[in-house]
């Protein structure tokens, strides 16, 4: 089947399940839900059966559109991301409903359902943009469902003040993406990125970098890196749990992808210009690395903890895209990004479903809901503790081998600087993260009540806890995923 089908199933889809849900029974939202999930599983079944291009007539539109190896990857990991972030969505209807509609009803939650197969298919088709113009029109069809769903819960105001937030400063990156565009396309004539890459020479390099300069900051708002992360904790914090586990992980994989694309033909120009682009790419992890990791430390909210944990781990992706490695004998800068990125989908979503979980049985996400939690629960601290681990970056666990194969990276293209910066980042990590697993076995808490995990929570957990640790040992799956990107 042709490969720009997988976008129209997924948006197809949720274009149904909207209008089936005016029928269904308010009190049986979870059934979008679960169809929602049935149309991702379609497509990621017959992702692995899809054909790139258009055919010989219709030359054009595979200018916009590619089908390679790469956006196969992310493809396949925006779908798995939808699928985890709806079954967190079922496990947190109850608060969606209360915070939407009456408590005792889900009249409010099956919208947020079909909003996600919406995002799913803005980023899919962001995985296969290689046009500025493609680039623009999916990142904007992500980023407007984004504002709706982390501006859902109408009756809370931490989720509308999250909505606000994001929704200026998503503006802003906007108009910082338009405006470089504009510039690229004056210096080459071209939003073609391969026609650029072609046309990029040591007289217009100065407005290519401009142009450039204008686009990452854009892409810095979408992945969560310095300069414009400054809306990730109060938007991590306030919007619905599901929500913010989408952002943290689809949205910013979405945003990699393209960065990938746009940065590789400036990257690979062999001009002046490529030195000027690893070190900007350069700074910018340094410094996100260095910012999330500290400001993490003082966190005693769990939420806003794994907030300043996303930019971290923004700044460490972005590690080995400056150190940009094509063609080697072992892992190419691509195929490290998207091993990090698939690391960190599994530990995240863990600790997210943790966090549903003590909130459902706390309503709290502080830190100091975890407290006694080794005595009230044995089995979820044990697998808490394993992903906690994992974040921190802790061998023989998953997380290790991502940050290890980004400093390997670093090392090899000699990036000093970020490569120091990123050895603080790790410290502080294991000391921010380590407070966590210190409040299950070394506090008591007040509360001794009976700690309930609902089967799809507890065998999601289990499920990517498991994963944590046999990739921790093995990681060879991962490897085999990843053999075909270049």
């Amino acid at each position: 089947m042709p490969s720009y089908l997988l976008e129209i199933i997924v948006l197809v889809g949720g274009l149904v399940l909207l209008l089936l849900e005016a029928f269904t029974s308010p009190k049986k939202k979870s059934v979008i839900a679960l169809g929602a999930i049935a149309i991702l599983c379609i497509a990621l079944v017959s992702l692995f059966f899809a054909e790139k291009g258009f055919g010989d007539e219709n030359v054009e539109l595979t200018r916009f559109y590619a089908f390679d190896p790469l956006a196969r990857f992310f493809k396949l990991f925006t779908i798995v991301a939808t699928i985890l972030a709806l079954l967190l969505a079922i496990n947190h209807r109850k608060i969606l409903s209360k915070f939407t509609a009456n408590p005792g009803s889900e009249d409010g939650t099956g919208e947020y359902y079909c909003l996600f197969l919406f995002a799913c298919a803005g980023m899919m088709w962001m995985a296969s943009a290689k046009d500025l113009v493609s680039l623009f029109v999916s990142l904007e069809l992500t980023t407007i469902t984004s504002y709706i769903l982390v501006g859902y819960m109408r009756r809370n105001v931490g989720s509308l003040e999250a909505g606000v937030k994001f929704l200026i400063l998503g503006a802003l990156s906007t108009g910082f993406l338009v405006y470089g565009i504009a510039w690229i396309y004056g210096a080459t004539g071209t939003t073609d990125l391969a026609g650029i890459g072609a046309r990029i020479t040591e007289e217009n390099s100065t407005y290519l970098l401009f142009g450039l300069a204008l686009i990452l900051v854009s892409l810095a708002f979408k992945i969560g890196a310095v300069p414009m992360h400054l809306w990730i904790p109060d938007v991590y914090q306030g919007a619905p749990t599901p929500t913010t586990a989408f952002l943290s992980i689809a949205s910013k994989a979405s945003g990699f992808a393209i960065a990938i694309r746009v940065v590789e033909p400036f990257l690979n120009s062999g001009t002046d210009l490529a030195v000027k682009t690893t070190f900007i790419l350069a700074i910018l992890a340094g410094a996100t690395i260095l910012f999330g990791n500290l400001a993490a430390i003082p966190q005693k909210n769990f939420k806003r903890l794994l907030a300043y944990s996303s930019i971290a781990n923004a700044g460490f992706i972005l590690l080995p895209l400056a150190a940009w490695q094509i063609g080697t004998d072992e892992l190419t800068s691509k195929q490290v990004i998207a091993f990090y990125l698939a690391i960190y989908l599994i530990m995240t979503f863990a600790a997210f479903f943790i966090l549903a979980v003590i909130h459902r049985n706390t309503g709290s996400d502080e830190i100091s809901a975890f407290e006694g939690l080794g005595k009230r629960h044995p089995l979820l601290a044990f697998m808490t503790a394993i992903t906690i681990g994992a974040l921190a970056g802790l061998p023989l666990t998953a997380g290790f081998w991502g940050k290890f194969l980004a400093f390997k990276s670093a090392v090899d293209a000699e990036l000093w600087v970020p490569v120091s910066l990123g050895f603080i980042g790790v410290a502080a990590g294991f000391y921010y993260y380590f407070q966590i697993i210190r409040a299950m076995y070394w506090r008591s808490s007040l509360n001794e009540s009976s700690f309930e995990i609902e089967p799809i929570a507890l065998r999601t957990i289990v499920v990517l806890t498991a994963l944590i640790a046999v990739l921790g040992f093995w990681p060879q799956p991962v490897y085999w995923l990843l053999r075909n990107i270049a």
